[in-house]
């Protein structure tokens, strides 16, 4: 049984259950379509900041926000298209943005789809017409989001696209990885270094990007909660970016469509050509054992 109910508080927040699996997701458009809760057997997967959540005035730190039109920072977080220059902050604004609930399901699953469309503030900082529709559907141990982005501009629209879900975690030193990849940069240090499965969790920040991914699914294994998370994404998410901070009750693993500064770098950019849509989708699965 799937059901989709509203609770209202400071922000009106959507609510998907899939009640056979004791699992749920709530949802926030008006800050940014962010998740803020995911919750299978009755067990919180996210973590929130909740009082940043509260303040308007600051980015979320918690749930899974959107990354759009780009993914990390850009250089003096500025870039060029034709030679005009365009300021954008770290991930874009997607996230800062409200989003508009456009039709909710409830059938063989429960889910929500949100859309952003572009304005003269969003064109200020990215100068395209633009719509979004990503559509939230959970089934069972399973939250998928599926993208749609339409260029309504005359020119071929450049992106990237990503998410910067915080997981929830008690004991980091007991967190086992399997990431498709044997190296990552660190952002940090400026370096590139091996992969073994291995982190130092004494440092203050960890901020790694493994950009070489020779497969499209990564697991996190958490014995101290009977718990294997498994990220599972399309084609275009080539980069997988981990982050977390000493003495802070979560971690993050992002999947990006490309790297920091990609608006100047031109590395992995989507384009959109001019009135045509593109797809993607991001996949997060959750089994708890015993």
């Amino acid at each position: 049984m799937f059901s989709n109910t509203i609770q209202e508080s400071q922000y009106r927040t959507y609510l998907l259950t899939d009640h056979t699996a004791q699992s749920h997701v709530s949802i926030v458009p008006e800050r940014g379509g962010i998740v803020t809760s995911w919750q299978v057997n009755g067990q919180e997967l996210f973590y929130l900041d909740q009082e940043r959540f509260t303040n308007p005035n600051l980015s979320v730190r918690g749930g899974n926000p959107i990354l759009f039109p780009i993914c990390g920072n850009l250089v003096n977080n500025r870039y060029t298209i034709d030679d005009q220059s365009y300021t954008l902050k770290q991930h874009g604004f997607a996230r800062d943005l409200p989003w508009t609930v456009e039709q909710s399901v409830v059938n063989q699953h429960a889910s929500l789809t949100l859309t952003l469309s572009s304005d003269d503030q969003t064109r200020l900082g990215f100068p395209f017409d633009f719509h979004l529709a990503f559509t939230y559907t959970l089934i069972a141990d399973q939250l998928e989001i599926h993208q749609r982005f339409t260029n309504h501009s005359p020119l071929p629209m450049p992106f990237s696209i990503g998410f910067h879900p915080y997981f929830k975690v008690e004991d980091k030193t007991q967190l086992r990885f399997e990431i498709p990849s044997q190296e990552y940069y660190d952002h940090r240090q400026g370096t590139v270094n091996p992969y073994g499965g291995e982190f130092d969790w004494t440092a203050p920040e960890l901020d790694f990007a493994f950009h070489k991914l020779s497969g499209s699914v990564a697991k996190v294994h958490d014995p101290h909660r009977a718990l294997t998370l498994t990220i599972t994404t399309d084609a275009p998410y080539g980069t997988l970016v981990f982050w977390t901070v000493k003495d802070k009750d979560f971690f993050c693993l992002e999947p990006w469509t490309a790297g920091r500064n990609a608006l100047n770098t031109k590395e992995n950019l989507i384009y959109v050509e001019p009135d045509t849509s593109w797809h993607t989708w991001v996949r997060f699965e959750a089994k708890f054992s015993g």
